[in-house]
C-alpha cells in the first residue's frame, strides 16, 4: 500500500519549463534577445575558418615562390645564386637559406642583405597585444585547435636542423609547414629541392598580416555584437516597460476588485493604447463593471427574495402561534386556511425564484434552433383556450401579411414569455374583453405584441413593471396568486435571445396596455 501511495516524480522537462515560466516577463524578454545575440556572438569562433583559408592561400603562395626561386637558382652559378637569394629576400620580405649537397648552409639572405623582417619580442609590445594573444589562445582552446609549435632558429645552421628539408629531398617535392613566432604570429616555412645535385632551398615568411586581419575581423564583429547587445538590452527594457507596467497596473486593480474592499476601484482602460494590451485593459474594465453590476443585482435580488418571503412567513407564523390559543372550530379552520394559503404562496415563490435564478445559465447552454413563431403562438392560444385559463377573455391572433416569422431560439422558453404576457393581460383585462396578439416582420426582426383593454400602464411605470417582485396588481386579484417575477423573467429570456421587450400604449388609442417583444429573424443559408 505504501508503494501505491508513493507520489510519482514529475518529469524533468516539466520542472525545467516550470522554472522558465517562473521568471518575470522582463527577464524573459531580456533572455530571448540576449540569447539571440549570443548566437550571433558565436560567429566570432567561426572566424577561425577565415584564418585557415588565409593560411591555405599563403601555403599555395609559399609553394609557388619557393619552386620559382628554386628553378631560377638551378640555372645560376654559385655567385649568382647568392645575389639572387639576397635580391628576392629583400624585395619579397622573405628569408631564403640555400643548402648545398652536403647539407651545409651556403647562403642566407639575412646575412647577404639587411633582414627583410624581424620577429617581435612580446615583452616589447604594449599590454593590449598581450590581451589579444590571450584571446587567441582562448579561442583556440574552445575550438580545440591543435597546438602550433614555436618557431626558433636552430643553433646549428645545417640542413639537418630543418625536418622540412629532409622531407622535400626525400620526396623530391616542396614541403610546407608553419610555426608560431614568439608573438604568436605564423611563420610559414617552405622547403624545395634545387636542381638534381642534392641542394635545397628553405624559404620563411613571417605572415603577421594574417593575425592582424583575423584580429581586426574579430574586433569589428565584437564591436558590432557589443553595440547590438547594448541596443537590444535598452529596447528590451523599453519593451518590457511598455508591456509589464500596464500589466502590473491591471494586476493591482484586479486584486483590489477581488478583495472587494473598495467598490470605487477603477480598472485602467488605457484608452491611448490600440494594441492587445489596450484591448485587454478595456476588456478587464468592462468585465469588472459587469461583475459589479451582477453582484449588485444578486444582492438586490437576495434582498427582494428575503422581503417577499418574509410576508407569508410572518403570516404563517402568526396563524400557527394563534392556533394553539383558539378553541372555536370555525376560527381554527380559518387559521388553517390562512396557513395553507401561505404555504402555497411560499412554494409558488420558491419555484419562481429558483426558475428566475437559473434562466441565464440554462439559456447559455441551450442550442438555438429555428422554428416558426406564428405556429408557436397559434398552438399556445389553442392550448390556453382548451384549458380555460383566459378568464373569459377571447384571444385573437392578428397577422398583417404572410411574411416568414421564423426565429432561432429555445421554443419552450419563448413560449414561457408568451404565457407570462398573456397571464399579465388576463389579470388586468375586464371580464370578457378581448386580448389581441399581433404578428409582423419588419426588416430583419420578428415582432410579437400582446394588447389588452385594461387600465394601461403609465409612462413612469413602464420600466418598473419589469423589475423583480413588482407588486402593482389588480385590486380584484387574489393575494399571493402572482410572484411579481413574470415580466422580469420574460424580459430576461427575450434579451438572452438578442431581443427586446418593452411596454407601450395601444396603437388604436383605446385604453389598455401593449407589451411588445422583437427577435432577430432567422437568416436561412442560401
Amino acid at each position: 500500500m505504501a508503494e501505491k501511495s508513493r507520489a510519482k516524480p514529475r518529469p524533468r522537462v516539466a520542472v525545467r519549463l516550470g522554472l522558465a515560466w517562473s521568471l518575470s516577463l522582463t527577464a524573459r524578454i531580456l533572455a530571448v534577445n540576449v540569447i539571440a545575440l549570443a548566437l550571433l556572438a558565436g560567429s566570432l569562433f567561426y572566424i577561425d575558418s577565415y584564418r585557415n583559408e588565409l593560411l591555405a592561400e599563403r601555403y599555395r603562395l609559399a609553394k609557388t615562390e619557393a619552386e620559382i626561386t628554386a628553378d631560377a637558382l638551378a640555372d645560376e652559378n654559385p655567385a649568382g645564386r647568392l645575389a639572387l637569394i639576397a635580391r628576392i629576400g629583400t624585395t619579397q620580405d622573405l628569408r631564403l637559406r640555400l643548402f648545398g649537397p652536403a647539407g651545409k648552409l651556403s647562403g642566407d639572405s639575412f646575412v647577404l642583405a639587411p633582414p627583410s623582417y624581424r620577429l617581435i619580442d612580446p615583452a616589447s609590445e604594449p599590454w593590449f597585444q598581450d590581451a589579444a594573444r590571450m584571446l587567441d589562445r582562448g579561442m583556440d582552446f574552445i575550438l580545440g585547435a591543435p597546438p602550433i609549435p614555436d618557431y626558433r632558429d636552430p643553433a646549428h645552421a645545417d640542413a639537418g636542423a630543418w625536418p622540412e628539408i629532409a622531407a622535400a629531398l626525400g620526396s623530391g617535392q616542396t614541403r610546407i609547414n608553419h610555426k608560431a613566432a614568439p608573438d604568436r604570429t605564423p611563420v610559414i616555412i617552405a622547403a624545395t629541392p634545387v636542381g638534381n645535385d642534392g641542394s635545397a632551398l628553405l624559404v620563411t615568411r613571417n605572415a603577421r598580416d594574417i593575425t592582424e586581419n583575423v584580429r581586426m575581423a574579430r574586433q569589428t564583429l565584437a564591436f558590432i555584437v557589443g553595440g547590438a547587445l547594448g541596443v537590444s538590452i535598452l529596447l528590451s527594457l523599453f519593451l518590457a516597460r511598455t508591456i509589464v507596467e500596464p500589466l502590473r497596473k491591471l494586476v493591482r486593480a484586479a486584486v483590489r476588485v477581488r478583495l472587494g474592499r473598495d467598490r470605487s476601484v477603477v480598472v485602467p482602460r488605457l484608452p491611448d493604447r490600440r494594441d492587445e494590451i489596450g484591448l485587454l485593459a478595456r476588456a478587464i474594465s468592462d468585465m469588472s463593471s459587469a461583475l459589479r453590476q451582477r453582484i449588485d443585482e444578486v444582492e438586490s435580488f437576495a434582498a427582494d427574495v428575503a422581503h417577499e418571503l418574509k410576508n407569508p412567513l410572518t403570516s404563517l407564523r402568526s396563524a400557527l402561534e394563534s392556533l394553539d390559543r383558539v378553541e372555536a372550530p370555525d376560527l381554527r379552520r380559518q387559521l388553517l386556511g390562512i396557513a395553507q394559503d401561505d404555504v402555497r404562496r411560499i412554494d409558488f415563490l420558491v419555484t419562481e425564484i429558483a426558475d428566475a435564478s437559473r434562466i441565464d445559465a440554462q439559456i447559455s447552454r441551450t442550442t438555438f434552433e429555428p422554428f416558426d413563431m406564428g405556429g408557436l403562438v397559434r398552438a399556445l392560444v389553442a392550448e390556453r383556450d382548451q384549458r380555460g385559463v383566459n378568464g373569459g377573455c377571447p384571444v385573437s391572433i392578428l397577422r398583417k401579411d404572410s411574411a416568414d416569422l421564423t426565429v432561432a431560439g429555445d421554443a419552450p422558453r419563448l413560449e414561457r414569455v408568451l404565457q407570462n404576457l398573456l397571464d399579465n393581460a388576463v389579470s388586468f383585462s375586464p371580464p370578457g374583453s378581448p386580448i389581441e396578439i399581433s404578428l409582423s416582420r419588419i426588416d430583419s426582426r420578428v415582432k410579437i405584441a400582446v394588447a389588452d383593454h385594461g387600465p394601461g400602464i403609465s409612462a413612469a411605470a413602464r420600466e418598473r413593471i419589469f423589475e423583480r417582485f413588482h407588486s402593482l396588481r389588480p385590486s380584484r386579484e387574489e393575494f399571493g396568486k402572482h410572484s411579481g417575477l413574470g415580466l422580469a423573467i420574460a424580459r430576461t429570456i427575450v434579451e438572452a435571445h438578442f431581443g427586446k421587450l418593452v411596454a407601450t400604449d395601444r396603437t388604436d388609442g383605446a385604453s389598455g396596455a401593449r407589451l411588445v417583444f422583437s427577435l432577430p429573424a432567422w437568416q436561412s443559408e442560401r
